[in-house]
């Protein structure tokens, strides 16, 4: 059995970073230092779904330093507060494969790569074409094919508000509206972070309005590819999905399974496809136990 850290009201505060990712492109990280030794633990490199932060993996990522791993959690380019590109440069999925592989790059042994959705999809491709570049993947309810209802389901919550909202308040209400199951709304202060203001003083998600054009009508024809990525991992993999997930289901994970037999696969019951946030405390729980014997 994994022991881990007790959960505390507020984690520690992580030291802001900057990255590089492709041409330089600034990419803002929390990190968290772990432990101190002559033989540096494993670091970990957690990164975050399509239209979410770094933020969304504070608790697990600092429960993680706690244990003695260097932790980072990156905002993904035009999103957070890593740089957006410029007015004339698309956002691409290379791009964004590109940003991973340097990151990976940059540490002084190759991580463990902890990927949410878009996150996940980002380590199956840096696995297959730069396979020295990380040690292991956990895969946080992501398959190379996924359920096109849920994932359509995500888009239309980004695209509902293009003008932004009034307040706080009414962001929150927003988010309750979009996860029904949860019994808590989102804290102000945290959701706060995940806003910022327009011109006109309302608040708008924070990242790239531009992404869903450029990035969000894209996915399928990604699929294809992905799966060939995943039939070329040859590193340790480890699924964990949400037993009440609209992006994955029984058949997207048998498929994954075939492509790679030596993944190991747990399920969080009670969670949707926002695992982490829905029950962070069995995903650390499973998180732990494979670094555990992998790291």
């Amino acid at each position: 059995m994994v022991a881990l850290p007790a959960r505390v009201a507020r984690p520690p505060e992580p030291e802001s970073r900057l990255l590089a990712g492709v041409d330089g492109h600034s990419l803002r990280a929390d990190f968290w230092p772990g432990t101190q030794s002559p033989t540096p633990p494993r670091p970990l490199m957690f990164a975050h779904g399509f239209g979410q932060s770094r933020l969304s993996w504070t608790s697990a990522a600092s429960q993680m330093a706690e244990l003695g791993h260097p932790c980072w959690s990156l905002d993904g380019r035009g999103h957070g507060e890593s740089a957006w590109n410029p007015e004339q440069a698309p956002y691409t999925i290379d791009q964004f494969i590109g940003d991973a592989a340097h990151v990976a790059r940059s540490q002084a042994k190759p991580p463990i790569w902890i990927g949410a959705s878009m996150g996940g999809l980002l380590g199956i491709a840096v696995g297959a074409l730069n396979p020295e570049l990380l040690h292991a993947l956990v895969l946080v309810d992501v398959t190379p094919r996924w359920e096109e209802a849920g994932v359509n389901r995500i888009m239309d919550f980004m695209r509902a508000h293009p003008n932004g909202f009034a307040s706080v308040d009414e962001a929150q209400t927003e988010v309750a509206r979009y996860l029904p199951h949860r019994t808590q709304r989102a804290e102000p202060d945290r959701l706060r972070r995940m806003l910022v203001p327009m011109a006109n003083g309302r608040l708008r998600w924070h990242w790239d309005p531009r992404l869903l054009e450029d990035i969000g009508r894209s996915g399928s024809t990604e699929m294809a590819r992905l799966s060939d990525a995943a039939r070329a991992l040859k590193l340790p993999v480890l699924l964990i999905s949400g037993g009440r997930s609209d992006v994955v289901s029984r058949q997207t994970i048998e498929e994954f399974q075939f492509l790679v037999p030596h993944a190991e696969h747990r399920v969080v019951d009670d969670a949707t496809h926002m695992v982490v946030g829905d029950d962070n405390q069995t995903f650390t729980y499973h998180l732990a136990d494979f670094i555990k014997r992998h790291a």
